[in-house]
């Protein structure tokens, strides 16, 4: 199986998303910043590269949204949130907050920080997928805030039982002390030495902030942080399979 994460910018570098979404095969696709709408999706589609047309170009058909928070367009709303998309049918699917809680009527430029939820997927194959946009600060190892929202990341990821994949822009590198609470895992970007997950974008520096994580019942045959400038962000990819 194929594991994409990436955080798509809110959709920004539409064109070159598309094209990588369309000339790539996914089995399971985990992203944060996702723009979505049921009442006004004609209006955001024509603003952004947005869930329904980030679904098209993936070809997957399974599509499981959480979102963090919505703003008001053209007569409808839109949300901003995580999505995991699957080429395997889910079994069960749940969200929690693990700060804030979802809020409606945002105004833009105004948006609410750090209200951040985390998805649970259990697929009909065994496998759970775990999505996540972790706790922001400027600082990469972050503080005793990021601790204790990932402390509560720890205690919702030990709960799964079976073969697990966590992924997530997780906004801290792995010398955080706020990732100590998932060492029980294999975080595949610090095992495969990656400097930066940052595409230069938006941000200069080298920070390996995105993550994707294992347990011992997942096999990986081949992890690679891609070079297409799609986002602000990398795209990381794993092969992995059901040990």
């Amino acid at each position: 199986m194929k594991i994409l994460q990436l955080n798509v910018w809110m959709g920004k570098v539409e064109g070159n998303l598309r094209r990588f979404l369309e000339t790539h095969d996914f089995d399971v696709i985990c992203m944060q910043e996702v723009f979505a709408s049921q009442s006004c999706e004609e209006h955001l589609s024509q603003l952004c590269f947005d869930l329904s047309q980030i679904q098209k170009a993936s070809r997957l058909p399974y599509a499981f949204f959480s979102p963090n928070w919505s703003f008001d367009l053209a007569g409808g709303d839109c949300a901003l949130g995580n999505l995991i998309l699957s080429r395997i049918p889910f079994a069960k699917t749940s969200s929690e907050f693990i700060n804030g809680e979802y809020r409606e009527h945002i105004m833009l430029g105004a948006t609410p920080s750090n209200n951040l939820n985390l998805q649970i997927a259990q697929l009909k194959n065994g496998l759970t997928v775990v999505n996540h946009h972790g706790f922001w600060r400027s600082n990469p190892l972050g503080d005793e805030d990021t601790i204790k929202a990932f402390a509560k990341v720890g205690q919702v990821v030990r709960r799964v039982e079976g073969p697990l994949v966590v992924c997530g822009d997780l906004n801290i590198i792995h010398d955080s002390p706020a990732m100590r609470s998932l060492d029980f895992l294999h975080d595949l970007t610090h095992e495969h030495n990656i400097k930066t997950t940052l595409s230069g974008l938006k941000f200069d520096g080298a920070v390996a902030c995105d993550h994707i994580l294992v347990n011992d019942k997942i096999s990986v045959k081949n992890f690679a942080v891609l070079p297409d400038l799609v986002s602000d962000h990398l795209a990381l990819e794993a092969d992995v399979t059901i040990a």
